[in-house]
């Protein structure tokens, strides 16, 4: 009887039920970490508070809430039409996790050296923000947190995505990623006296190596539904 049981409780149905809850769990942790990653608004805190100069709190808050919101936006935009976008365009997806990986890479090496990628930020850019009245859409909603990693990133989980739950965690992804970006940027001035420049550096630099850790996967999922890498 107790072996019946058993079989019941760890029998076939059991044991997909389980795996279907780790891949979804690994999937979610994934989409969550490459998001966060390539927004990563830690390194974006030196540019916030030179746009933000003389700016008071509030409106610092109220910047640092547009571009959350921007960045939220944009990329949950690019979710929702990334299968459209393969199909209007003809790209697959191993092409773009291809190519998403090679913008990952060029992105995360920049982050080992402790600075924004060009794909990410200029000079001009930051420079011209300084000047703006309010500058929290452009450009630090996109492309400072939104920028062509974090789309790319989010357009090769999409077509990862099985179904609408993992749909959901790619979504729900985003809108964490997001709401710690304006926890971030609202405490900008607090983060940097606490974790002081070499601290960001530190941790731009530990995210810069993950991401490169990424890329590489990206590169190896591409080149695997290529049948150009046997899959193990």
């Amino acid at each position: 009887m107790h072996i019946g049981m058993a079989s019941a409780v760890y029998g076939p149905a059991s044991t997909a039920l389980r795996d279907l809850h780790s891949n979804y769990v690994r999937f979610s942790l994934l989409a969550l970490s490459s998001i966060f990653f390539l927004v990563d608004p830690f390194a974006a805190i030196p540019s916030f508070i030179a746009i933000t100069a003389g700016a008071d709190a509030a409106r610092r808050r109220r910047m640092a809430a547009k571009a959350s919101v921007t960045c939220f936006i944009v990329l949950t935009s690019f979710a929702l039409a990334g299968q459209l976008i393969f199909r209007m365009f003809g790209i697959t997806l191993p092409a773009f996790e291809i190519a998403g990986g090679f913008i990952l890479l060029l992105i995360g090496i920049d982050m080992l050296e402790a600075k924004r990628s060009p794909t990410q930020e200029s000079s001009d850019e930051a420079a011209e923000a300084s000047q703006k009245e309010d500058a929290g859409i452009v450009p630090l909603g996109i492309p400072m947190l939104a920028g062509p990693g974090a789309i790319s990133s989010v357009m090769v989980l999409v077509g990862q995505a099985p179904d609408k739950w993992h749909m959901l965690a790619i979504l729900g992804s985003i809108a964490i990623t997001a709401a710690i970006s304006y926890g971030v940027l609202s405490g900008a001035d607090r983060l940097r006296r606490v974790l002081g420049e070499t601290g960001i550096r530190i941790l731009v630099r530990i995210m810069g190596l993950l991401l490169v850790a990424l890329a590489m996967q990206f590169f190896v999922n591409g080149l695997t539904d290529l049948g150009v890498i046997s899959k193990q």
